[in-house]
């Protein structure tokens, strides 16, 4: 259900149907762990900036946090009749923005203070499914079912903007390490991911090839090409092909690599 690459880049964890964690080593693919306690269907997981931490998100109404290295439960918070959909850290891993779901797929959004004393909070018409941090913990973006992307003030809960352009749900978003790009992508039929100038951009780059949804996406850390098919940006509003290829092709007709 849900991926997360270790900030310096060495496990992922993954959350899943199977209602655990499981932690990875992410150049050998060897099982590392396996995180246990949830009761349920494992939506979202995270690492906090320093890697030791993990925070999930599930549908049994609460969101655990567990040591990354023993696989130990530190903290748990309940959400009484509402199933966790999204969870993400914010740069400094001193906030967790939580997004959750009720009954009516109405979802609600709480982005903690920099205390954890004063929340912001409110409710979104349409049901949030993914949560990203800017780098600099300013801005918080969300996907949701009802196919756009908004960007929020992370210190206020404040709508900043709203970008628009996915025909299906949106399922996953992300910011770029410099935190002037945003990805999202969506389910089937739209089933591409488009990059947008954080806040700017109102039409978004598309990058299509994939035949079904697409759930995540993700910049590397470093913006550098990885071992892992993955698209390669080569410019703001140039080409973007797949490594390995030895032409790029359109943005607008770029092929997933298969």
């Amino acid at each position: 259900m849900s991926v997360a690459l270790s900030p310096d880049g060495n496990r992922i964890a993954s959350g899943s149907f199977d209602k655990t964690i499981k932690v990875w080593d992410a150049a050998t693919g060897r099982e590392l762990r396996t995180l246990a306690g949830h009761s349920d269907l494992v939506m979202s997981v995270a690492f906090s900036l320093d890697g030791r931490r993990i925070a999930s998100g599930s549908h049994d109404q609460t969101v655990r946090i567990w040591d990354s290295e023993t696989g130990e439960p530190l903290k748990i918070f309940r959400v009484d009749d509402q199933k966790i959909i999204a969870v993400a850290y914010s740069p400094d891993g001193r906030r967790l923005a939580v997004a959750a779901a009720r009954k009516d797929q109405k979802s609600w959004m709480q982005i903690p203070g920099r205390d954890h004393s004063h929340p912001r909070s409110g409710w979104n018409q349409s049901l949030i499914t993914s949560l990203a941090f800017s780098p600099d913990g300013k801005r918080l973006a969300s996907g949701a079912y009802d196919q756009m992307v908004r960007i929020w003030d992370a210190a206020t809960g404040r709508e900043l903007t709203t970008l628009v352009g996915h025909s299906s749900e949106v399922w996953s978003v992300a910011f770029s390490p410099d935190g002037m790009r945003i990805l999202s992508s969506a389910l089937a039929p739209d089933a591409t991911i488009k990059i947008w100038d954080a806040g700017i951009d109102r039409k978004g780059t598309i990058l299509s090839g994939h035949e079904n949804r697409v759930r995540h996406v993700a910049f590397s850390p470093t913006g550098g090409r990885s071992s892992l098919p993955a698209w390669t940006i080569l410019s703001r509003y140039g080409t973007y092909r797949r490594p390995g290829k030895s032409e790029p092709s359109a943005a607008t007709s770029a092929r997933s690599g298969k």
